[in-house]
């Protein structure tokens, strides 16, 4: 990702919330990589629906987070995740 993408994310997650806070993460992938996102999630609940078609599935996952540097590097390690959009 483009630093300076992270650095006015970060700006604008930080004008938005106060730290600690909860977190709302939404993905779309393709149908059959839910668990990939999941595993970025191991002790929270992920709720799952699938497209029309059936060839996409969204994961949306509410999580307490610390910082805005945590939810940042969420999408990091997410964005390596083949096919998925983050929302």
């Amino acid at each position: 990702m483009d630093e300076n993408w992270v650095n006015s994310f970060r700006e604008k997650l930080d004008n938005h919330y106060a730290w600690p806070a909860l977190y709302i993460y939404k993905f779309i992938v393709p149908t059959g990589q839910e668990d990939q996102v999941k595993k970025l999630f191991p002790l929270n609940t992920a709720t799952e629906k699938q497209s029309k078609k059936g060839k996409y599935t969204s994961v949306t996952i509410q999580v307490m987070m610390h910082s805005s540097d945590a939810v940042i590097e969420i999408y990091l390690k997410a964005s390596k995740i083949e096919g998925i959009v983050a929302l």
